[in-house]
């Protein structure tokens, strides 16, 4: 359970394409919330959502719940990048701007370390103009099985 895959270059790029289109299929929340998977390598996802009036709250801006998912779902594709299934084992984030209606978040999530079945994510939410919106950490911890069936890249 500890191993980790050592798969390198490109291999390890299409095991991390081929991770993220399986998880894609079956998550129905960021999906529903229409979200896209922009980018995704080892360790690390960009998705983007653009903010629709329904997301909104009673100031009229983007619910920090809804900018939250946006994190926690880059969160996810990038710990699952490893054809080990991967979960949130602690997350905080830090709003520092509204997100604004018609507005497109894109949320970048990087790696910062990873060793046996524990790692650490960033996640920087920005906005149409570059602007920091949020900040995310995020703590995954391995679970059993994968992702990919034997063989599969």
């Amino acid at each position: 359970m500890d191993a980790q895959p050592t798969a390198s270059g490109n291999d390890a790029q299409e095991v991390a394409r081929a991770c993220a289109e399986a998880m894609w299929a079956e998550d129905q929340a960021s999906q529903g919330l229409g979200m896209l998977v922009e980018r995704v390598s080892p360790g690390e996802a960009v998705i983007s959502m653009k903010i629709r009036a329904d997301m909104t709250n009673g100031h009229g801006i983007c619910h920090g719940g809804f900018i939250f998912t946006l994190a926690d779902s880059a969160f996810a594709f990038a710990c699952n990048t490893y054809n080990q299934r991967t979960v949130a084992q602690q997350c905080a984030v830090t709003f520092l701007q509204p997100g604004r209606r018609g507005d497109t978040l894109t949320a970048h999530a990087v790696e910062r370390t990873r060793t046996g079945r524990s790692g650490i994510y960033d996640v920087t939410v920005r906005n149409s103009r570059d602007e920091v919106v949020a900040e995310f950490r995020g703590h995954s911890r391995t679970i059993a099985g994968m992702l990919l069936s034997p063989g599969t890249k």
